[in-house]
């Protein structure tokens, strides 16, 4: 018997799990305005034709972004994400806008060891104070990063401002000229009304009015009984203390607190300083996770 074979090629089986995924992206572009059906079209023939993925056909054919793609991953994965430009968050908060940024990375390896060292390593793990001995190291950056990347995996985070002398957090976050913790301290606000959400999961509490003696309001039983009252309300507090340098707020704020990561910066901090305000630190009674070295 003669079998004859033709020269035809059926069509490679279509992978219908990626399509879906690339509808998926498609459909969350489209609903925020970024692109429209026809680019959506245009992307899935390119993707399908050259082998690419989605977004490397987008960006190839310069109809999506790198922003564009971050976004739509983000929504994916039911991460908070705002897209570049969002002047509800300062630049500065890179974590909100930047997923793929090797500084974020750092800050989630960061992140990733305060969650084995510290929040999953028993109960009662809810509050931290970000410290550092002198100004200008970079304290507030590595609190609002850290914040964004907690609420980013789900844990409903606090962001406080403790610097009741040069508070930068409402700036961050654009709340300025909002009452914030010293006004609670002082019996002036209530804290429901303080507290702001920002994204999902992130709520920032900012420093509010500069008072005359900012010692004395942390000093009253009322910032204890404050952070007390906020645990059953947040999986995880980071608080943004001042510098130790000139003032004893931050060993007041670690005492109530409890545990503490010290922040220092390349030829900025001097080691003698750090050494000297670890020590001290230790001395309060709070837990010392460790430090952080910001611009290596």
């Amino acid at each position: 018997m003669t079998r004859r074979f033709g020269s035809r090629r059926s069509a490679p089986p279509k992978n219908t799990e990626a399509d879906a995924n690339d509808r998926a992206i498609g459909a969350i572009l489209v609903a925020a305005g970024r692109i429209d059906r026809k680019a959506v079209d245009t992307i899935l023939r390119a993707r399908r034709e050259g082998q690419a993925s989605f977004a490397q056909a987008g960006l190839r054919l310069g109809l999506l972004t790198q922003d564009d793609i971050d976004f739509a991953h983000a929504q994916q994965f039911d991460s908070p994400h705002l897209p570049a430009g969002d002047e509800r968050v300062s630049p500065e908060v890179v974590a909100a806008f930047q997923t793929a940024s090797p500084v974020v990375d750092q800050l989630r390896v960061l992140r990733n060891q305060l969650m084995v060292r510290w929040w999953n390593a028993g109960p009662g793990r809810r509050a931290l104070a970000i410290t550092g001995s002198g100004r200008h190291e970079g304290r507030s950056f590595i609190a609002s990063n850290l914040a964004v990347l907690f609420a980013q995996i789900g844990a409903r985070t606090l962001l406080m401002d403790a610097d009741l002398r040069h508070g930068c957090q409402a700036a961050l976050f654009k709340l300025e000229g909002r009452p914030g913790l010293s006004n609670i301290l002082a019996g002036r606000a209530d804290v429901n009304d303080v507290v702001a959400s920002v994204t999902t999961n992130l709520s920032v509490l900012p420093a509010g009015v500069a008072p005359p003696d900012p010692h004395e309001l942390l000093s009253r039983p009322a910032f204890a009984n404050l952070l007390s009252s906020l645990h059953s309300r947040f999986d995880l507090m980071l608080i943004d203390t001042p510098a130790a340098h000139g003032c004893a707020d931050t060993f007041t704020i670690a005492t109530s607190v409890g545990a503490a990561l010290v922040v220092a910066r390349k030829d900025v901090t001097s080691a003698t300083d750090l050494l000297r305000f670890a020590r001290a630190l230790q001395e309060t009674g709070a837990q010392l996770l460790g430090s952080v070295l910001n611009d290596v």
